[in-house]
């Protein structure tokens, strides 16, 4: 139990380090022009049981600190007040086990509710039976533990129920409140607000009418919640603002992109109500339009030129606070600070637009990309063209088009495939792009699913051109099986073009000359400003003297995968490798592949924030570029203050590479991983490329049956994790608390 709680407390002071007062606040479309406030809905609940003292604790540490304390406010059968969301205490707590014949059914509000309730329960029946999966505690205690914050917020939702059980929320709101400062007082019932009008100070305690879904109806009224916002003078007869679902603000069609904003917030500011918005959290999938950047939506309510909610109520605080306190009103940042990693797209942003394709490249280009990508493929008549990989099944229709010509070249992939070297230029250009995704339930921008065209190499490096980037980086894949098996020259075609478009005769624009094969990176030798970059495919834990000093004779960088930076096992984070400072001591730079922003790709550690993972690699193992798929938001995070542990507001802090898993008892913990493999020299040294065969006959390859090329198996990796570290957490929490 000691070390376990030394373990905590070293996450603490790691967490803690940097956050800082507030400066003067910056002017905000609020009702008072200030910052809104991150309201924390039983503190970092999106990660920890709700209310419990790790979930409370760790609010504090990674929150701006104007945070706000959110409890939900339940009462036992004794009056007692529990912090916890749902007023069944099964949804978040092991009762059922405890009590298996404690089921009930109870009118709440007119509908019928089933399940385990408190007000059956004496809070020592709850403690001394140890219900956690929540860890429960009086509220009084939670705010306790949350004392030194400068605001506190009450809800209590189920007044008229209570009542029923001849329980009083207000008489017990009115002792606590004696004990400790409530700042912010809200209910949906409209009955409990009125009579706490005059039994709160009103300097000291606001009131906040509490909105629920509009068809849902209001019990003192019997009124649709709807229809009571209709009449907003009203609400401010007895309350000081609303809190609201998120959707009453901007409404997400059904089609998953987000209609029109409402004039809500603006009508209630001009009333004189204060609007708080509900429902953020990291981990559901929510409107298109934020690109799973959980960030961009807190911005689309915070910082647009018409309005700004006053405060988000939240399971994930430290991200909102990254979004209000390091990337609202700081559009005017158009560059990162000097000496900052580089930006490299992956088949430009393919996170938003098909793969490759011309609307790829300038969404990259829009959004910030340092570098962006071209990694060629060659068709069947010699035009080099981007795209991800020669199968062409994944990025394009070529599945419905061409299947009776897919075949299997083990060359390439085990799979089969529908190969570009099979087909001539202008039948791929028959062919629509298709954008990929990481798995069915996690689509990408499905309105533009077949958007843009086809790139060939020559019109990419006329776009960079054009758009002066900093660079461009080509990658070259499966040259030696191009050259001996197909009679085409991948390596002489790029080299051309790079020459024609007179990129070797310059040195503003970088050029980085990415392969997997030391013989393709040993060609490009004779251009000195050009850049080589060997890609490592395969995770490594080490990176030994010898096998780097190899690939020093051959390349300048090398491109790893994130998996050989943080090692991570079942979703936890278990440790910073050594790789990176490796090659850097020899004076190679490292280049980290591939970060996507769906939480399903993301460890725990990272509190399902691709902000977070990005601070990691850049902050905590200075990598020196990170390739990604959603350039925006790296960008973003490269151009904020708060990369800076200098910034008096808030600093976005790398992950603590096993400081997650180290909460949980030894004897609950996933067996150990296999340790990653160092590096070998064999895995460095190709044999030199074969000469270009001259091939005078076609051979029409032979069909083989399709592949489903669809899985849901990163999906389904995800929720065996989740429910790994659901048993994990219960079991850390019986172990403390029984």
């Amino acid at each position: 139990m000691m070390i376990r709680c030394l373990l905590f407390i070293s996450l603490l002071i790691h967490s803690t380090s940097g956050q800082k007062s507030p400066e003067t606040p910056k002017k905000w479309l609020t009702l008072n022009g200030e910052r809104p406030l991150v309201i924390a809905r039983g503190g970092f609940s999106g990660l920890f049981p709700e209310s419990s003292s790790f979930a409370n604790q760790m609010a504090q540490a990674l929150s701006l600190p104007d945070m706000v304390a959110f409890c939900n406010l339940q009462l036992t059968k004794d009056g007692i007040g529990i912090c916890l969301s749902d007023i069944r205490l099964d949804s978040s707590t092991n009762i059922a086990l405890v009590y298996p014949n404690g089921q009930k059914t109870y009118d709440v509000n007119g509908k019928k509710v089933n399940g385990w309730f408190s007000v059956d329960y004496t809070i020592d029946q709850l403690f001394n039976k140890c219900i956690i999966f929540l860890q429960l505690q009086p509220w009084t205690q939670v705010f306790k533990e949350l004392e030194a914050l400068k605001a506190r917020f009450i809800s209590s939702q189920y007044d008229s129920f209570y009542t029923q059980h001849k329980l009083s929320a207000a008489s017990y709101v009115q002792k606590a409140m004696r004990l400790m400062g409530v700042h912010y007082l809200s209910s949906p019932e409209i009955g409990f607000l009125k009579s706490m009008n005059g039994k709160v100070n009103a300097s000291r305690t606001k009131l906040i009418f509490q909105v629920l879904s509009a068809d849902e109806i209001e019990p003192s009224t019997k009124k649709k919640y709807g229809s009571l916002l209709q009449d907003l003078a009203s609400i401010k007869s007895f309350a000081s603002g609303i809190l609201v679902p998120k959707e009453y603000i901007w409404p997400v069609q059904a089609n998953k992109y987000l209609g029109a904003s409402t004039s809500l917030v603006s009508d209630a500011h001009k009333q004189g109500l204060e609007v708080f918005a509900s429902g953020f959290a990291n981990d559901v999938v929510t409107s298109y339009n934020y690109s799973y950047d959980p960030t961009n939506e807190y911005l689309q309510f915070v910082d647009n030129s018409d309005f700004s909610v006053d405060g988000v109520l939240t399971d994930f605080s430290p991200t909102a606070s990254e979004a209000i306190g390091c990337f609202a009103n700081n559009k005017n940042v158009t560059k990162p600070t000097k000496g900052k990693p580089l930006i490299i797209s992956k088949n430009g942003a393919s996170g938003i637009y098909p793969a490759c394709t011309d609307l790829a490249y300038q969404q990259a280009v829009d959004d910030g990309a340092d570098i962006i990508d071209c990694s060629v493929q060659m068709s069947k008549d010699g035009v080099a063209f981007c795209s991800d990989t020669a199968d062409l099944m994944g990025d394009t229709t070529a599945v419905t088009t061409f299947i009776s010509r897919s075949r299997t070249v083990p060359e390439i992939q085990p799979k089969a495939g529908v190969f570009s070297f099979d087909f001539t230029w202008s039948e791929i250009e028959t062919l629509k792009p298709q954008i990929a995704s990481v798995s069915q339930d996690f689509q990408r921008n499905p309105a533009y699913k077949n958007a843009g065209k086809f790139t060939t190499l020559s019109e990419f490096l006329e776009l960079a051109k054009a758009k002066a980037v900093s660079g461009v980086l080509i990658n070259i894949q499966n040259a030696a099986y191009l050259a001996s098996k197909q009679g085409l020259d991948i390596v002489g075609v790029v080299s051309t073009a790079l020459s024609n478009a007179t990129f070797d005769k310059q040195s503003t624009q970088h050029v980085l000359i990415q392969s997997d094969d030391t013989s393709v990176l040993s060609k490009f030798t004779n251009v000195p400003t050009y850049k080589r970059v060997l890609l490592l495919d395969e995770k490594i834990g080490d990176a030994p003297k010898q096998p780097v000093q190899e690939i020093k004779k051959f390349a300048h960088a090398v491109a790893i995968t994130r998996a050989s930076v943080v090692d991570i096992d079942n979703y936890f984070t278990t440790a910073l490798t050594n790789v990176v400072g490796e090659f850097q001591q020899a004076n190679i730079s490292v280049y980290v592949y591939v970060l996507r922003n769906e939480f399903i790709t993301l460890a725990f550690d990272y509190y399902s924030d691709p902000i977070v993972e990005i601070a990691t690699l850049v902050g905590g193992a200075r990598v020196d570029g990170i390739i990604t798929e959603f350039p925006r938001t790296a960008s973003k995070y490269m151009r904020s203050p708060c990369t800076n542990s200098d910034n008096p507001d808030y600093n976005i802090l790398p992950a603590q590479a096993g400081s997650l898993l180290s909460l949980v008892p030894p004897e609950v913990q996933p067996p150990a991983a296999t340790p990653l493999p160092p590096l070998q020299v064999s895995d460095v040294v190709d044999p030199p490329l074969p000469a270009v065969a001259k091939l005078t006959t076609a051979t029409s390859p032979s069909p083989t049956e399709p592949q489903d090329q669809r899985s849901s198996a990163l999906a389904n990796a995800a929720n065996v994790g989740l429910s790994l570290v659901s048993i994990m957490v219960l079991s850390f929490l019986l172990s403390m608390g029984c």
